[in-house]
């Protein structure tokens, strides 16, 4: 787990007196930072040597409010040069940069909290300060650090000076990564979690004294938590709250207690002294009634700066501090320290104590039990009547738990189990017969301390048991020793829980081999403890679930139970509705693990019981489960293909409305090589693109032929007005004959003409062609949504892509016709729409929403006949007059409604036009 990483300064190119880079191996509310000299040279230059080989995962800069630096590159080394300065620059690899804001939008009244994520290992740290940022208050262009922090793991983890705690190691082992919710909020098991004390803004908010206590609060909130000590624990977590807020009042104060200071209002200063010591003494007061606070929390070292940045917090991360490089070894940092002190008394004035617990050992310290003279001590320094205590006395703590009397007991006290009750002595009567009273009592028992040593005491009595043992006495031996291994794996303890796994290995792997035992013993043994262990699985506790699930899988691989196929039978049994939710996620991740150990092939695994299961493992409430199981899908298609499918619903548009098996049926073309529903769509589009364009293109193309033709014809019309004889005449119609035989259009053909309906009028003119299409052409028709007239063939295309409203549309897959996206479930689900055939086969009519002929003049047909549409309104007007004519013919009759009167000025113009589809028809004809 990342944890704050202390450091010394070995260099820097310069300081203004008073700012050194010392100041930032010290994180208070009071500190100055370092600043670089007045006019400096740039780049300025800090090298950082952290306390030990780490992986740093974040760093933390506190900026000055007005000497800002422009940028602030990052350089980490393994080692030194074997000279100090000029450094080589090869010696350190680049990290990166970061830039700083210049801070103008706060007036230069703010600090810029900067955190910088990295991954890199190494020793040695070098920042790099670009040029300053102009502003009016930093005159002397300098450029200033007011804290950094560096946040990192050890990376030497097998070391032999990283002394690591024994829960670590067992995580190591297990693999564990993930939070346990039970833990939630006092230990984050997560391998990139920071705990929140660890942060720079913790420190640089906080009074240093209440920052130092809190930290070993936080410290005993996680032993009570792993010692299940839950009362104790929130009665912690309370305490750290409320003296959070303590420690950043007490911070503010000191603040204002340095600012009448350097103001030399020493009034105000011995007010706001007097003010911190009584809200103080009221603070730890209270502490002391709730037996929170004692002396080892209370003690003051003399030697404070030697240490600044030491994590109380995190013991299990730290080990002594290493040799430093030779301008300490030189004595320059205590000389540092003394002055320090007395400039700033109150800074740091307390830490915690190295002494009484094992765990804080590896902090260095030179004497564990240093004498305080407190009359010899300026006022401030004077301890507190808190800790006037004698160091003999011990210092009774409530809620002595089970744990802490066996850690007692362990230490030196003696004992021995409680009795069995009555209930005990039948239901283990069996094990008493075959393994004694007292190991069955301590089995029993309600210390978890006398259970652990029970079973390690069986463990220790089967590894010693002779080879020529009777058979039968071996057997009994073992079924009474799982009858105890099955209760055990049941505790809460996790330390009983792991010495339970342990004999259950060894009776697996070693005991029955050794003693040559048949398969009927290996199976009573994992049948009767895979039930019990598979509910472990979904225990609260993350690592216990870990735990369990990670020694099925490593039970099931054993050769003397992958034979039996046992366990492969267990995970495929249907997930219970009412199982809870780790429970379900763990079996399904050991499912997908194992078939990949196993595959399908004599291991218990088989097609069909993995694909039933997978496939009922589809509707689970939950997603991480339904998850898992499209994956095991997915690889069961990549061994076996064909056979998966007849599992699985066919690949059509109602099934892929379900979006787990629109995922499988991707998943499936992936591993086929076939293209992708969202790849063959791409396609389609792609497709329709292109030939939109090159419909494009051959209008473009027509359209120019066209007006070459109109060029020509206007031409022999000027010389046709030129000839005024007869003769001429006869020539030119002689001329033109030929002209209307080779296919020349008369550019008066299509004046008067509706392209539409083929109907010719005299009346239609610009606007009264408008007013054709508006009102009473019998193709077209006006959108009720957006006013355009369409055409009535493209109705359907229009509402779906060109109209104003076409997001509140969607198209039937049965019918193909536009429907509102509110209609359009219950539209489906009754079916009453008639289904559409293909294109090819026939056109679709969007009024009467019947199927005919196939063809651009069955639309003509369909619209204008009087066997046609009987949904088209504009044809009722016309049913008794004679039928519109053919396009190419002159006719003088006109359509109904005032097409056939002269058109007014008062009529206007409709609004919108003809939509985009009947301009592409008009340029096609």
């Amino acid at each position: 787990m990342p944890h704050k990483i202390g450091f010394v300064v070995v260099s820097s190119s310069g300081h203004e007196d008073g700012f050194s880079a010392r100041e930032l191996m010290i994180h208070a509310p009071t500190v100055s930072g370092w600043r670089s000299p007045r006019f400096c040279q740039f780049p300025q230059e800090i090298v950082l040597q952290m306390v030990e080989r780490c992986r740093i995962r974040k760093l933390q800069l506190l900026a000055h409010q007005y000497m800002i630096s422009s940028k602030i590159e990052f350089y980490i080394s393994e080692s030194l040069p074997e000279y100090f300065a000029p450094y080589q620059a090869e010696r350190f690899r680049r990290l990166g940069y970061v830039s700083l804001c210049d801070n103008e939008k706060t007036g230069c009244k703010a600090r810029e909290l900067k955190s910088v994520y990295v991954d890199a290992v190494g020793q040695f740290l070098k920042l790099i300060f670009h040029q300053n940022h102009a502003n009016k208050y930093n005159i002397y262009n300098q450029v200033a650090l007011v804290a950094i922090n560096i946040i990192g793991d050890p990376a030497d983890f097998s070391d032999e000076s990283n002394t690591a705690s024994r829960e670590k190691l067992i995580d190591h082992y297990l693999g564990h990564n993930s939070e346990d919710p039970a833990l939630e909020g006092t230990y984050a098991r997560r391998s990139d979690y920071i705990s929140p004390l660890d942060d720079l803004a913790f420190d640089m908010y906080q009074d240093p004294e209440v920052a130092q206590i809190i930290r070993k609060l936080d410290e005993r909130k996680r032993e009570a938590v792993q010692k299940e000590r839950y009362d104790y624990a929130k009665k912690l977590k309370q305490a750290i709250a409320d003296l959070q807020k303590v420690g950043e009042r007490l911070g503010r104060y000191e603040v204002e207690k340095r600012c009448a200071v350097e103001k030399e209002d020493y009034d105000l200063a011995k007010e706001k002294k007097q003010q911190m010591e009584q809200y103080r003494a009221e603070v730890y007061e209270q502490l002391e009634l709730h037996s929170l606070l004692d002396a080892e929390l209370m003690r003051r070292p003399l030697d404070l700066p030697l240490r600044p940045l030491a994590r109380s917090g995190s013991p299990r991360h730290q080990k002594p501090m290493p040799s430093l490089p030779q301008l300490e070894e030189r004595g320059t940092e205590n000389q540092f320290a003394e002055p320090f002190l007395q400039e700033k008394p109150s800074s740091y004035s307390l830490t915690i104590s190295p002494q009484h617990s094992a765990v804080d050992q590896l902090l260095p310290a030179t004497d564990p039990h240093p004498k305080i003279n407190a009359e010899s001590l300026p006022y401030d320094e004077r301890p507190l009547p808190a800790i006037r205590k004698h160091h003999g006395e011990a210092v009774v703590e409530p809620e002595m738990s089970d744990a802490d009397i066996s850690d007692a007991r362990r230490g030196g006290l003696s004992g021995e189990p409680e009795p069995l009750t009555e209930k005990a002595l039948r239901e283990a009567s069996s094990a008493i017969d075959v393994l004694g009273e007292t190991l069955v009592a301590g089995a029993y028992s309600k210390t978890w301390s006398y259970r652990e040593d029970a079973l390690l005491a069986l463990y220790k009595k089967l590894m010693e048991m002779p080879v020529g043992t009777p058979k039968e006495d071996l057997k009994n031996t073992l079924r009474a020793s799982i009858f105890l291994i099955r209760r055990a794996i049941k505790d809460i303890v996790t330390s009983v829980f792991q010495a339970s796994l342990k004999l259950l290995k060894m009776i697996i792997t070693q005991y029955i081999p050794k003693h040559k035992l048949s398969k009927l013993e290996t199976a009573h043994s994992v049948e009767r403890t895979i039930p019990v262990l598979l509910t472990r699985t979904g225990d609260s506790s993350a690592r216990l679930r870990v735990t369990a699930a990670n020694f099925i899988q490593e039970m099931a691989l054993f050769k003397e139970v992958k034979s039996l196929q046992i366990i492969p039978s267990y995970l495929v049994q249907p997930l219970k509705a009412n199982s809870s939710v780790h429970l379900a996620m763990s079996q399904m991740g050991l499912l997908a693990r194992l078939l990949k150990d196993l595959g399908t092939g004599s291991s218990g695994f088989t097609i069909d019981n993995v694909m039933k299961f997978s496939v009922s493992s589809l509707e689970h409430r939950v997603y991480e489960v339904r998850e898992t199981a499209v994956r095991i899908i997915l690889d069961m298609y990549r061994q076996h293909q064909a056979s998966i499918l007849e599992y699985l619903p066919p690949d059509d548009s109602n099934t892929r409305k379900n979006i787990l098996y629109k995922t499988i049926f991707e998943g499936f073309a992936k591993i086929d090589g076939r293209p992708t529903g969202a790849e063959m769509r791409a396609r389609r589009k792609a497709a329709t693109e292109e030939a939109e364009k090159q419909k494009k293109e051959e209008i473009k193309a027509l359209q120019g032929q066209l007006a070459a033709l109109k060029d020509i014809q206007a031409e022999v019309q000027e010389k046709e007005s030129d000839a005024v004889k007869p003769k001429n005449q006869d020539i030119q119609g002689g001329k033109a004959a030929p002209a209307e035989a080779l296919g020349i259009p008369d550019e008066h053909y299509l004046d008067n003409l509706c392209i539409f309906c083929g109907e010719r009028s005299e009346s239609f003119t610009e606007e009264g062609l408008d007013l054709h299409y508006w009102k009473h052409c019998l193709m077209l028709t006006r959108c009720d949504h957006c006013k355009q007239v369409v055409e009535i063939s493209s109705l359907t295309e229009h509402l779906l892509t060109e109209c104003d409203k076409k997001d509140g549309f969607g198209k039937c897959y049965r019918c193909s016709e536009a429907v509102f996206k509110e209609e359009l479930p219950r539209h489906i689900k009754n079916k009453e729409c008639n289904p559409a055939k293909p294109e090819k086969l026939a056109n679709r009519c969007p009024l009467c929403h019947e199927n005919f002929s196939p063809g651009e003049e069955a639309w003509k047909d369909h619209l204008m006949g009087p066997a046609g549409c009987t949904m088209n309104l504009r044809k009722t007007h016309i049913l008794q007059k004679a039928p519109a004519l053919q396009p190419g013919k002159s006719s003088a009759v006109a359509a109904s409604g005032p097409s056939g009167s002269k058109v007014g000025s008062k009529i206007p113009t409709p609004k919108g036009g003809l939509s985009k589809s009947s301009s592409r028809t008009h340029a096609r004809r």
